[in-house]
């Protein structure tokens, strides 16, 4: 009885690992499936995302948005909002993301405040954004964005005091 469970099993392993060579073997010959064997998947970084549908702010994609601590508002002239954000990430890194992308977008880099959490302010006509990075409870980086976008004041200055001129 032990004999024939142990050849069953044994022919179970082996239909598995052969099964398993055949999908692999073949999905790296087949012409123009994209799959080569020069290229580590694993080393490509992730493809980022947008602010709600703000497209000139840009969110690493290994941060996740968190719905239920999030709010915004949008109005003829104007739209806004807190936007909250988690995700296992060192929190200077993802501080480098963030200046690094905004500037990328037009954004000016108007302050920086380093403590506990750091706080960013940038702005760009009729717009500001204001970000705090946090370090959380089981190493969780915690994003949360303050957005303010005011269609009627493009020229008026900033809740930061900076002008602008066109």
């Amino acid at each position: 009885m032990k004999r024939v469970r142990f050849f069953m099993s044994m022919q179970i392993v082996l239909l598995c690992l052969a099964s398993m060579m055949l999908f692999t073997g073949c999905a790296s010959i087949v012409p123009g499936s994209g799959l080569d064997s020069d290229v580590d998947v694993s080393s490509l970084p992730p493809v980022p995302g947008f602010a709600d549908d703000i497209k000139d702010i840009v969110i690493p994609a290994y941060m996740e948005w968190q719905r239920d601590e999030s709010m915004s508002i949008k109005t003829e002239s104007y739209r806004g909002g807190i936007w909250v954000y988690t995700g296992n990430v060192d929190v200077l890194s993802l501080k480098d993301f963030m200046v690094g992308s905004m500037v990328d977008n037009d954004w000016r880099h108007v302050g920086e405040a380093i403590a506990d959490d750091i706080m960013l302010a940038f702005v760009k006509p009729g717009k500001t954004s204001m970000m705090v990075i946090s370090e959380s409870s089981f190493a969780k980086t915690t994003l949360t964005m303050y957005i303010t976008i005011d269609k009627a004041s493009v020229r008026e200055p900033s809740p930061f005091g900076e002008t602008f001129s066109r």
